[in-house]
């Protein structure tokens, strides 16, 4: 017979959750960061996403190596930034990933090679524990829905994971992947999981299983799109020149 959870062992689990918000707050910011579509954002569940739902899996088995699953996640944890491509910046929370933190992302879509689209957008942290953390993206990010990432042992042998559960947000981010650049983004978390095999010393091919859940759109989430992240990064780059000339010209009065 199972027995109940105690109320200590709810109370030890509810410390891994993010505290509900209904919009992302960005706390004391990185250098260089740039806050840009994610202070006061919603959050976005895969319910609330414009397009097609997918489940992508990607996972590698450390074989060779003797680290266990807390290990993998603890250094993951303190290494994030490092495992992205070079060109692509996670600005950390300055306390580290932990549940409600907020981390900043400045990037390019479609994300595994040194040009296109700049996109600065952000996630939240609504999960962390020894074993697992979890993201949620902001109104505007390309996708609505879960990132997770996780570590386990099977037969002896650590495997690292990352799980995606999400939607485009929007039309275009929707054409967008349609396109083409959905194999970019599949080839980014390929990369990132292939580099930290490499950290801890395992060079396993990684294995990817990708699941459309719900081929339908959402119509009802159509007009996402003027929370686009890159059309505003875009605009935003665009008059950069002008802020400057605007503020050298205040400071000169």
């Amino acid at each position: 017979m199972t027995s109940t959870p105690s109320m200590d062992n709810q109370s030890r689990d509810a410390a891994y959750w993010a505290q509900p918000v209904s919009t992302m707050k960005v706390g004391r910011m990185p250098t260089g960061a740039l806050n840009l579509n994610v202070e006061g954002r919603q959050t976005m569940s895969p319910l609330q996403g414009f397009g097609q739902l997918w489940q992508k899996t990607f996972r590698v088995p450390l074989s060779g190596t003797s680290i266990k699953p807390a290990e993998v996640i603890k250094t993951w944890k303190e290494n994030f930034p490092t495992f992205w491509p070079k060109w692509d910046h996670f600005y950390k929370p300055v306390t580290g990933i932990a549940p409600g933190e907020v981390a900043l992302i400045n990037m390019l879509l479609p994300g595994d090679i040194p040009v296109g689209v700049p996109i600065s957008t952000g996630v939240l942290v609504i999960y962390a524990d020894d074993e697992s953390f979890t993201f949620m993206n902001p109104l505007g990010h390309m996708f609505a829905g879960w990132i997770t990432f996780s570590a386990y042992e099977v037969d002896g042998c650590t495997i690292a994971q990352i799980q995606l559960l999400v939607r485009c947000n929007d039309p275009i981010y929707e054409l967008g992947f349609r396109l083409g650049f959905t194999k970019s983004e599949n080839r980014f978390w390929q990369y990132t999981l292939a580099q930290v095999a490499t950290h801890f010393g395992a060079n396993e091919p990684v294995q990817t299983q990708i699941v459309c859940v719900d081929r339908r759109v959402q119509w009802s989430q159509f007009w996402n799109i003027w929370q686009n992240a890159a059309i505003h990064t875009v605009m935003y780059r665009m008059l950069t020149p002008f802020r400057w000339t605007f503020s050298r010209r205040s400071a000169e009065k």
